[in-house]
């Protein structure tokens, strides 16, 4: 069966260093690599960004199948999940603010705030609550129950099984947010459900969000899609050792290409001259 990678930028700032790692790892390691482009945050994204993220591509050596999926497309595909889910059960709305879930969780009967892949664990405090408007969260106890252990293969930094039992994923993971108030849907959600539609065989991505794959076994199990394979790879990281983000415009694509470096020098750069890893 031909391997099928990804990758999925979000056009809100310049590729750097990092995403050209992670564009040419995915590149290499399929048999077909497709590119989508994670849209959903309209407030961040521009147009000026999608278009260089293909010129940055392009200038890589890299080609991809056509046409590119765009997430803000796939919206009614995003509220058809989020129907089955609600459905079944496993979903509440939440009208918790950022500055409410930092009061619950400093509360001193809670002790200190468990700290997971999105950040702070959120308490539950609107699971019984009944509302109708606000963000919808998974409700992460009930959708245990019906699945109990979580398990995905990676091929990346940490080979083999990953396994993750029902009070690990509630005690360390919690009620997810599905879907935000302003854009109807959520990250984890939307690379789940675009994932499966692309036929995504294998998932690269950086280490950094290794904790966050086994959510996305959660979702893919309770929606009844296909679990990839992973390959967590490592990340691109600045003298001082921090993981590159957008703001380092000093390691901007775009600021090499004006200096004059060369798509091998790139690869030379990220550690992958003369073939990715």
């Amino acid at each position: 069966m031909a391997r099928v990678t990804r990758f999925a930028p979000s056009p809100t700032g310049p590729l750097h260093l990092g995403h050209a790692y992670a564009a040419l790892v995915a590149a290499a390691r399929g048999d077909r690599f497709l590119l989508r482009i994670e849209d959903i945050d309209r407030a961040r994204v521009k147009p000026e960004w999608e278009t260089a993220i293909y010129d940055d591509l392009a200038w890589l050596g890299l080609a991809w199948e056509r046409p590119v999926m765009r997430q803000s497309d796939r919206l009614p595909a995003h509220a058809a999940a989020l129907d089955r889910l609600q459905a079944m059960g496993l979903t509440y709305r939440c009208t918790c603010t950022r500055g409410d879930i930092r009061a619950a969780l400093s509360a001193p009967q809670e002790g200190a705030p468990v700290i997971g892949p999105d950040g702070p664990v959120y308490p539950g405090t609107c699971r019984s609550k009944g509302h109708t408007a606000g963000a919808l969260r998974l409700d992460m106890i009930r959708a245990m129950d019906r699945l109990g252990e979580v398990a995905f293969h990676d091929t990346g930094i940490r080979p083999g099984p990953s396994r993750q039992d029902v009070a690990a994923i509630i005690a360390g993971i919690g009620d997810i947010v599905l879907a935000r108030r302003d854009i109807g849907t959520s990250y984890h959600l939307a690379v789940v459900v675009d994932d499966a539609a692309q036929g995504i065989t294998e998932v690269t991505r950086g280490e950094d969000l290794f904790e966050a794959t086994a959510i996305h076994v959660v979702l893919q199990r309770l929606l009844g899609l296909p679990t990839p394979a992973y390959h967590h790879h490592r990340l691109i990281r600045d003298s001082a050792g921090r993981r590159l983000a957008k703001r380092d415009d000093a390691r901007a694509l775009a600021k090499y290409r004006a200096d004059g470096a060369t798509p091998a020098d790139i690869r030379q750069m990220v550690g992958l001259s003369p073939a990715a890893r």
